[in-house]
């Protein structure tokens, strides 16, 4: 005789345990929502965007929490369905910058977990982004009990070992992330290297970090017509054009694209347009801000003609804008994985990049296009000549860039974060990346 199908509550290690209800996730320090481009909004934003959505296509409702910044923002926007970005009140509803914000952390927890009593939900598990919010993450803890998922994108350590002397991060930043290796209950690492780093470097068990790569949204990003793309930016067919797209931010090595850029006219005689996608612009078009020092860089240099500032854009036109360029550059001395390059590869432009973090792992070398080292702004400059000055190069770069990449698909990615979800809703702590769909590593 066949028994009944047990219906009780959940026992732990029963394949009939529930399915994954509701997630949290944590953005602190920059909105999901924020125009890209712009001062702390670039490839994490859309990494925690486009998660909640594609985890919401697998039935799997997600609430986002982000801080305030402007007093006229409603409190829960659903940029998708299944999916609330909720705006929380932790300190001025006004911008304040990433190193002021640990002080309103309390805060911060405290009214995401007035949040969740008020609608009556609760979490299954809450996941983290920077460390910021894994600290937030910690806090809320006290309220619930719930399972934490920690992604860093970027470590303290890693970002110091490229950066000068006057852009180190923080002495709290290091302690609070070594902190949360062993209070988080799962980490997501970006990269083989990150995870590396996480394991042998700074000693968290190796069960406890997945290495799942980010995503890339293959349906917005596809290969658009070069000319049409070409015609809208006021671009001639035959001019070579090279692209940049991210923050204004020192880690992006903006000044190796700009020596390079001189260097590939003056060398290799090839007077290269920029189309810079990226900081801000007044009223007028002229840049504002950080990107005035770009700027300064290029005039110094005898090249400001060759660039086109065109500030932040929206998500939704940069495929056709890397359709228009000939290359896109990723100059960065480091980067998790590099989101800008697979978009442009998805896009079918080949990338010249910093054989550095993750683009070690997304750039397939003399396949969808060049690595260098970071900081080299002549090896940047001779690999711009490369593909600029041999069409059929570039044609070749360019058909593989696509097939390249259709492994980062989001729906996959995202299958792979529900899998460590719903180990840890079910009680396991150890072995979480067992099973996944794709992606996951476990040393």
């Amino acid at each position: 005789m066949t028994p009944a199908p047990y219906t009780g509550p959940t026992v732990f290690g029963y394949d009939n345990d529930r399915p994954l209800r509701r997630i949290a996730e944590i953005s602190v320090h920059t909105s999901p929502l924020a125009t890209l481009g712009g001062k702390d909004a670039g490839g994490m934003n859309v990494y925690v965007r486009e998660l909640a959505c594609n985890l919401a296509n697998l039935d799997v409702p997600v609430d986002v929490f982000t801080r305030r910044t402007d007093p006229d923002t409603p409190e829960v926007i659903t940029p998708c369905p299944g999916v609330n970005v909720i705006a929380i009140t932790a300190g001025p509803a006004a911008p304040v910058d990433k190193n002021a914000l640990f002080d309103l952390l309390p805060e911060f927890a405290a009214n995401m977990a007035l949040y969740s009593l008020r609608e009556g939900v609760r979490y299954d598990v809450v996941h983290a982004h920077y460390w910021l919010s894994g600290w937030v993450g910690h806090l809320v803890k006290r309220y619930w009990d719930t399972p934490l998922v920690q992604m860093f994108h970027t470590t303290a350590h890693m970002k110091n070992a490229v950066a000068g002397t006057i852009h180190q991060e923080t002495d709290l930043r290091g302690k609070i992330e070594r902190q949360l290796l062993t209070l988080s209950d799962s980490i997501i690492a970006a990269n083989p290297d990150e995870r590396a780093d996480l394991v042998w470097r700074m000693g968290t068990p190796n069960e406890k970090v997945c290495t799942i790569p980010p995503g890339v949204d293959l349906d917005l990003f596809h290969p658009h017509d070069r000319a049409a793309a070409r015609d809208m930016l006021g671009l001639s067919a035959e001019e070579p054009v090279i692209l940049f797209c991210g923050r204004v931010d020192p880690i992006k090595g903006i000044e190796t694209l700009v020596e390079a850029v001189a260097q590939l006219r003056d060398r290799h005689a090839i007077p290269a347009t920029v189309v810079f996608i990226g900081g801000d612009l007044d009223e007028t078009g002229q840049p504002v801000g950080p990107l005035t020092e770009v700027v300064r860089q290029t005039e110094a240099l005898g090249i400001r003609e060759q660039f086109r500032f065109i500030g932040s854009q929206p998500q939704n036109l940069l495929p056709v804008l890397y359709s228009a360029a000939d290359l896109v550059a990723v100059p960065s001395r480091y980067e998790s994985f590099g989101l800008v390059a697979v978009e442009a590869l998805a896009s079918g432009t080949p990338v010249v990049a910093s054989r550095v973090g993750g683009l070690k792992f997304t750039v397939d070398e003399d396949v969808s296009g060049l690595l260098v080292p970071w900081g080299d702004a002549s090896a940047f400059a001779s690999a711009f000549a490369r593909i600029l000055g041999d069409p059929m190069y570039r044609a070749q770069l360019a058909a593989q860039a696509r097939p390249s990449v259709e492994r980062f698909s989001w729906p996959s990615v995202a299958a792979s974060i529900a899998h460590v979800y719903a180990r840890l809703a079910d009680g396991h702590r150890g072995n979480l990346c067992d099973g996944a769909p794709i992606f996951a590593e476990r040393a």
